[in-house]
């Protein structure tokens, strides 16, 4: 063994010891994912039983960052109220000890190359026969992932082992633990594991590089640490979201305060049940435990406090989706009617730019300016978060029209409302159509096939002509004018998807596409003309009388019957 502090070999056995926590971590989710996230789902009703949830599902799942940034999952979701969070939280530091545990214990008292190369040996075996779509591909990932936590731990334990036996620890400086608290604070947070930064310090603690004190301010300091990831987790994230991560970090520094300012009581409780002179390692993680511990039962008593304090500091903020409904009383029925129909007119538009979206088109060629959802949350917001306050304005739309039916109607009154809500499902529908092609979108966009790229400009074209249509349908005052011009664009809609249907037959003879793009080619097409379909549906059931509604249903029917009879000719 080399005579030098060895840095790299310190570096390495980190890098192994973190990318075998990852493996474990990950390969434990995988095999047993749904049922940890159940647990935390179903068995957290109750402060006990948030803790002993918290507790038991950290310690399988040896990670309680995975814990926490399912209970901000949870807690954004609504499916968990906050004092139960916080119990969770409060059992995942508790739970997350075990893995010192398992280190103190293992990694110190046997040879570990001895006990990690079988591990890796048959895990990595077994990776080549298994197929990785099968459980037991994801256990020999967990055998390895195993074999590699110890192996990194032994690579550290011998790049200091060295410089330990000659080591004075007379010659470090004196600055006081607390500058070792934060040390270990900022360990953790670097490499966000405090399982990865207690191994290193009780790899220099078994070394002699530390003494107990230094180690147990260090183990503090890496308690704090850990909240970082549910902090970044949280980043620009509802408030509820905001509400976990506080909790996280107020619960890990208070408790840490505590443990700092009551280290001596703390250590002399450790005494009673390990001789720390001659078996520190053990020790500092019984430190860990009780500290821990320590924290939870002082916490319990607040957690109510702790979960209405945190309200108060990130209150939910909702946003005003809708524009002409909210202001409107339900009572007046013919303002409602007219709000209710402008406000589908708006969800028509706020559809549309998702639309236009998804294929890349600009804006400026439909809409002057910012649309009222992006208006209302003051940012442009991603393609997935519109298509998520679409679906809120929906909702809100349906629970204004619920509203509207509890009213004294009239026949002719509440037909006309029951189309209008028709129209809007309509419009949604569209929108989730367009949300099914995405990828498939994408993937004309990037394919190197020619016919899909023409197809893809195509798609483009076919969009922008439905909606400058339907922009000049609206703004056409003779409702006959209306019902002739919904007629034409629907045929227009008809007529290119024929065209598309045809030229990918002639693709297809002249061998332009492969089996499996024709198939992506043929879904593509039937999503997007259906999509464009049901915007001309809810326009109809929008804007035209009930009697021009049956004309145009009938002339639908007609042409149906006309184009089955050309088909059999043909």
């Amino acid at each position: 063994m080399s005579e030098t502090f060895d840095i790299w070999k310190l570096i390495a056995g980190l890098g192994i010891f973190l990318i075998g926590m990852y493996m474990l971590e990950d390969a434990i989710k995988i095999l047993s994912g749904k049922a940890f996230r159940r647990m935390i789902r179903l068995y957290t009703n109750g402060r006990f039983r948030s803790i002993g949830s918290g507790t038991l599902v950290t310690a399988m799942l040896q990670s309680s960052s995975a814990v926490s940034l399912m209970v901000l999952a949870f807690v954004g979701a609504g499916v968990m109220s906050m004092p139960n969070a916080i119990g969770v939280i409060m059992g995942s530091n508790i739970g997350t000890t075990l893995t010192v545990w398992i280190v103190a214990i293992v990694g110190f008292k046997m040879k570990i190359e001895s006990f990690a190369l079988p591990f890796i040996g048959l895990g990595g075996i077994g990776l080549i026969f298994c197929d990785t779509s099968e459980k037991p591909f994801q256990f020999c990932r967990l055998l390895i992932g195993f074999g590699f936590l110890f192996l990194g731990l032994d690579y550290m334990k011998g790049s200091v082992e060295s410089i330990g036996q000659s080591f004075d620890l007379s010659m470090v400086p004196d600055y006081g633990l607390w500058i070792y608290l934060v040390v270990g604070t900022l360990l953790t947070a670097i490499m966000q594991a405090s399982a990865a930064s207690i191994a290193v310090v009780l790899t220099a603690l078994n070394s002699g590089l530390i003494t107990f004190d230094i180690g147990v301010a260090m183990v503090i300091g890496a308690n704090v640490g850990t909240t970082i990831t549910v902090i970044l987790g949280s980043l620009g994230g509802i408030p509820a979201k905001k509400r976990v991560a506080f909790s996280h970090l107020v619960f890990n520094v208070i408790t840490g305060v505590v443990a700092f300012l009551s280290i001596a009581g703390i250590v002399w409780l450790v005494t009673l049940f390990v001789d720390i002179q001659t078996n520190d390692v053990m020790g500092l993680a019984l430190f860990h435990t009780i500290f821990n511990i320590i924290g939870v039962i002082l916490f319990f008593p607040f957690i109510g406090l702790l979960a209405r304090v945190l309200y108060r500091l990130f209150p939910d903020h909702k946003a005003i989706l809708t524009v002409y409904i909210n202001n409107t009383p339900t009572e007046v029925i013919e303002a409602a009617t007219s709000a209710l129909r402008k406000e589908i007119l708006h969800l028509l538009q706020e559809c549309q730019l998702y639309g236009l979206r998804l294929l890349n088109i600009d804006r400026s060629l439909l809409f002057e300016g910012d649309l009222p959802l992006e208006k209302s949350t003051r940012k442009k917001l991603s393609f997935e978060s519109l298509y998520e306050n679409i679906k809120l304005l929906h909702a809100e739309i349906f629970a204004y029209y619920s509203k509207l039916q509890s009213q004294k109607l009239e026949e002719a009154e509440a037909k006309e409302l029951e189309r209008m809500i028709f129209a809007s499902r309509n419009i949604m529908n569209s929108n989730k159509n367009f949300k099914g092609i995405r990828h498939d979108i994408d993937e004309f966009e990037g394919s190197g096939n020619v016919y899909l790229n023409n197809q893809y400009k195509s798609f483009r074209k076919r969009l922008l002509k439905v909606y400058h249509d339907i922009g000049g349908i609206q703004g056409q005052e003779s409702k006959e004018e209306q019902y002739h011009s919904l007629l034409k664009a629907f045929v227009k809609i008809e007529e290119a998807d024929k065209l598309c249907i045809n030229d990918t037959l002639k693709a297809v003879a002249e061998g332009m596409i492969q089996e499996l793009e024709i198939s992506s080619m043929l879904l593509v097409n039937r999503l997007f003309t259906q999509a464009c379909r049901l915007q001309i549906f809810s326009l109809k059931d929008l804007l035209l009388s009930q009697e021009q509604i049956n004309n145009f249903d009938r002339a639908l029917d007609m042409k149906e019957i006309i184009d089955e009879e050309k088909g059999k000719e043909s």
